[in-house]
């Protein structure tokens, strides 16, 4: 029964969302772009103004809505453009992750990274490790219903 899992695992495509921080991690992921750093192309990214606009909700609507996963990106502290809106992100990244608990998901399922517009590499980085433990994981059961 490992094996059949294991073989489907790897044909499994996953889906995953990338909430990203306009100032910083967005501008990010278009240096990698610019760059042509390889990375996973299983993803897609939503610019948001601020990493600390990404309410709780928006992460399980993106579940309800198929993604096996989801990234909340944003400026490294000291460097946001609103002061203090990744300090507000790691509460509302707290909140969802007791949400995800709740829902019987497994934290791996969400991250919280910090990624500068400088850190195209990063972000290649970041997104080709997220892909490999979503991989592992499987697609999500509430993408599954």
């Amino acid at each position: 029964m490992a094996d059949k899992k294991q073989s489907s695992n790897d044909k499994f495509i996953p889906k995953i969302v990338v909430f990203a921080c306009n100032w910083c991690s967005y501008a990010g992921a278009d240096s990698a772009g610019i760059n042509r750093i390889q990375y996973s192309p299983y993803f897609r990214i939503i610019r948001v103004m601020c990493s600390g606009r990404v309410h709780p909700n928006f992460v399980l609507k993106a579940f309800l809505d198929g993604a096996d996963g989801v990234i909340v990106s944003g400026c490294h502290f000291g460097d946001c453009h609103y002061i203090f809106g990744n300090y507000r992100a790691v509460d509302n990244f707290e909140k969802t992750k007791a949400l995800i608990h709740t829902l019987g998901l497994e934290e791996e399922r969400i991250r919280l990274e910090w990624i500068s517009a400088a850190e195209g590499v990063r972000f290649g980085q970041v997104i080709n490790e997220f892909v490999d433990q979503i991989k592992k994981l499987g697609r999500s059961p509430i993408a599954e219903n």
